[in-house]
């Protein structure tokens, strides 16, 4: 028997010793068959899928056959067992504990017993790394996102076939998950060594400023990667223009100015920003394998909209996102976008009619006069012939909508995604909010700063001159729907932290708190930051 050392290279090694345990070589006959077939049958009852699999091939073996196929699937198992932590998984597995079970197997029951015990732990392994190891309905309520689960028959058909290999793609294939994965490695690595240094007294510092808080921020953007060595202290072009980088990098408005809020997310320590990467990891993990040659990514922290054509950004927008109460909150999941409405109506929903405007109707017959009050058959109630108190929100038998106009609260056009929750991107006549920083504002759909180019990047792939088809239609002022040639994938999704497309580390403040929960979450699961904080 091999001797169990206590390295990952090792357990790689340990782990094909099976290979000259068989069982074809362990003994010979029909009843050392059964003994097999016994042990697995036994050891994977409580699994009906697992069950069924091994009477369905026979109880052939997937991991304690004497090929080399099946030493490099037990040695890729365990290789990725020793490393769900750099995956920002739970150590959830006992490495050294399933190596010994299988350095002691004497007989072909015991064989049996490590085949079923494999099984149960890959299935495990395999659930987190392609789907992640947390349920994100469990932990907010505006995590409605649907993700991708494979179920324990496609697992092991695919190791089946696939061999030692399906255990690479488990893993997203995305550039951002390969990113965050380097920026975690760095991060853990400057969190050992103690991080960014001092922090920096909450003032306000800007260009022309001199004294030793201006030496504070001045090192802290050093120990960064903002800024060159100096000892200047002064707030100088340099510090100005690295300032402005932090600030961008972070979501702040970029004016230079170390305010409050900069240097609040400047004194942020490196096992924050960790935290946000382990969380965008997760995230990683739940999104669709298949986002789409062309997509829609909406980053609710980022308050961004995105068209991505074969991975490249090929427009971008400001976009404001639902306010930060309970029942206003955008929440997150992917669908696919149908059409657009030029010149679209405001159908009232029926929360914003009953919470809103039900009590000023009660109060004023005649307020909110831009909207109209309609009955079950959309004709328009005359208002001085309603007694708006006799209702309440529950019996409240009408409907409202604002008619087409510049004033409309979609504005002028609106992309429709149908789903449940009754969320879209849409034109806003408030145009103010995008200059915001934080941008929280609406009932829960998206608005949009740039809503025009945007429907026109969405009509070139299927018209010649998109800008005079839409103003052509515009222009008329009819509520118009425009159907898109093909559906595009619409994700929308929640990042604090994200890598740039030039490779630049994005952090983003967490506005509803969700990444918040979601690391308590997975450190509940057994996810742990390295010893020193920084």
């Amino acid at each position: 028997m091999l001797s169990v050392l206590r390295t990952s290279t090792s357990f790689v090694f340990t782990a094909c010793f099976l290979a000259t345990a068989s069982i074809a070589n362990a003994s010979s006959g029909e009843g050392s068959n059964t003994a097999f077939r016994m042990a697995v049958a036994e050891n994977t009852s409580a699994s009906d899928q697992i069950s069924e699999f091994y009477r369905s091939n026979g109880f052939t073996p997937l991991w304690v056959g004497d090929t080399r196929e099946h030493a490099k699937r037990r040695a890729a198992l365990i290789k990725a067992l020793s490393e769900t932590e750099r995956h920002g998984l739970p150590a959830a597995y006992d490495v050294q504990a399933l190596v010994d079970q299988m350095a002691e197997a004497r007989s072909v029951r015991d064989l049996g017993t490590v085949e079923a015990q494999l099984t149960r732990i890959f299935l495990s392994y395999a659930d987190d790394i392609y789907s992640g190891a947390l349920r994100p309905a469990s932990i907010d309520d505006g995590l409605v996102r649907k993700v991708e689960r494979r179920d324990a028959n496609q697992h092991l058909e695919a190791l089946n076939t696939q061999g030692a290999a399906y255990f690479e793609t488990l893993i997203p294939q995305t550039a951002q998950y390969r990113a965050l994965m380097k920026q975690k490695i760095a991060l853990e690595n400057l969190i050992r060594q103690g991080g960014w240094g001092p922090t920096v007294p909450v003032t306000k510092l800007e260009y022309g400023d001199t004294g030793p808080n201006v030496i504070k921020l001045r090192n802290r953007l050093v120990a960064m990667g903002y800024l060159k060595p100096t000892a200047s202290p002064e707030f100088d072009d340099a510090l100005l223009a690295a300032v402005q980088a932090f600030q961008t990098a972070h979501g702040l408005a970029s004016d230079g100015v170390a305010g409050q809020g900069t240097i609040t997310e400047l004194n942020r320590p490196a096992s924050d920003r960790l935290k946000a990467v382990y969380v965008a990891l997760e995230r990683e993990r739940w999104l669709p394998r298949e986002r789409g040659e062309r997509h829609i990514l909406v980053n609710q922290a980022d308050f961004s909209a995105k068209i991505v054509d074969d991975g490249l950004v090929t427009f971008e927008t400001r976009a404001v996102i639902g306010k930060n109460v309970h029942d206003r909150r955008s929440p997150e999941f992917s669908d696919e976008m149908e059409h657009m409405v030029i010149n679209p109506s405001w159908y009232v929903p029926r929360s914003i009619i009953t919470k809103e405007y039900l009590p000023k109707l009660q109060s004023n017959p005649n307020a909110v006069g831009h909207i109209q009050i309609t009955d079950r058959s959309g004709r328009q109630v005359n208002r001085g012939a309603v007694d708006f108190t006799q209702f309440t929100a529950r019996n409240f038998p009408f409907a409202m909508r604002q008619p087409p106009s510049k004033s409309n609260a979609l504005g002028l056009v609106k992309f429709m995604f149908p789903n449940k929750y009754n969320i879209y991107l849409h034109d806003t006549p408030q145009k103010s909010l995008f200059a915001r920083e934080v941008r929280a504002f609406s009932h829960g759909c998206i608005r949009l700063a740039q809503p025009f180019e945007f429907a026109y990047a969405l009509l070139a792939k299927q018209e010649e001159d998109p800008k005079a088809f839409f103003h052509r239609v515009l222009n008329t002022g009819k509520e118009t729907t425009v159907k898109l040639d093909k559906k595009v994938p619409v994700h929308l999704i929640y990042r604090t932290a994200y890598i740039g497309p030039k490779g630049e580390v994005q952090y983003r403040r967490d506005v509803y708190n969700r990444d918040a929960k979601i690391w308590d979450a997975l450190q509940k699961a057994g996810v742990a930051l390295p010893d020193v904080q920084g």
